[in-house]
């Protein structure tokens, strides 16, 4: 090997940010708004009656139409899948193992993700009844980490059939 070859790094460590500014949009700005309130806000489609939550700022995937009116949803939900985490990562707070869930929430037609906490995860299931878990409202603003993550009611599971089709 030469010399050359030698004194060449093999990697280089560098921080890398972008810097950028979003207008939130209407629905955006009900969803935000309303987390920051500890409240949680989708959009209805005034065609299929379908709430996104998460809402869109646009149209409905279905009928390709302008979403309508804000609608609040949950705050209770439903687990519709989940991924247990065994794998640790650079920068993790997380205890392993850690579950990852995705839940529709009452009166919402998509799911989304969130943290799984307070339930052993290997007793996670399909169909468990889950309700946000509130960080101190002193440290909310807007957004969605105001929730720390979800954990079970104790309801009974509900029945296959309710989440079927938002699998």
């Amino acid at each position: 090997m030469s010399d050359k070859a030698a004194d060449k790094p093999l990697r280089v460590r560098m921080p890398i940010g972008i810097d950028y500014k979003w207008c939130a949009g209407p629905a955006s700005t009900d969803y935000l708004t309303g987390l920051k309130d500890g409240r949680l806000y989708g959009r209805r489609c005034p065609v299929c009656q379908m709430v996104y939550f998460p809402p869109r700022n646009g149209v409905c995937a279905r009928d390709g139409v302008m979403l309508g009116e804000s609608v609040e949803v949950g705050p209770k939900g439903t687990v519709t899948t989940f991924c247990i985490v065994n794998v640790p990562f650079l920068g993790q707070t997380i205890k392993l193992p850690y579950v990852a869930a995705t839940i529709i929430l009452d009166g919402a037609h998509l799911g989304f993700s969130h943290l799984l906490q307070e339930v052993e995860a290997t007793d996670v299931r399909m169909g468990m009844r889950v309700e946000p878990v509130w960080r101190d409202k002193s440290d909310w603003d807007y957004s969605l980490e105001n929730i720390s993550h979800f954990r079970p009611t104790g309801e009974p599971d509900a029945p296959f059939d309710d989440y079927a089709r938002y699998l």
